[in-house]
């Protein structure tokens, strides 16, 4: 049902998605009220160009980058103090912010430059 209300083609019909997922909720005696109060900080993504809705609302870049370090530390296995892990963490991050990896462009900013740039105008 969650999955739902971000699959909508805009911001107003996810917002009438979600009040329609939390009266089904309710109605199945759940009564948390996590979505009631969350949506509207999980439908913030809206606001910008629909190019980057999809990579906006996902957080895949630094998934990637966080399987990466729990990998390096698996091999170390225990560390002898918190201050070696987080050198480990430190020399993985700088590596990555060194290298061709960390130049990936994951959104090309083009479009948003163009909407600031056309609402400064008006």
């Amino acid at each position: 049902m969650l999955k739902a209300i971000h699959a909508q083609e805009d911001r107003k019909e996810a917002q009438a998605k979600a009040e329609t997922v939390i009266k089904k909720l309710k109605d199945m005696k759940l009564t948390r009220e996590l979505v009631k109060e969350g949506i509207h900080e999980t439908l913030g993504y809206y606001s910008f160009p629909c190019e980057h809705w999809r990579k906006i609302r996902t957080n895949n870049p630094l998934e990637r980058i966080m399987k990466e370090i729990r990998r390096r530390t698996r091999v170390v296995g225990s560390f002898p103090d918190g201050k070696s892990a987080l050198m480990l963490v430190a020399a993985r991050l700088r590596h990555i912010a060194g290298t061709k990896w960390g130049m990936n462009q994951y959104m090309k900013m083009d479009r948003l430059e163009e909407e600031t740039a056309e609402s400064l105008k008006a």
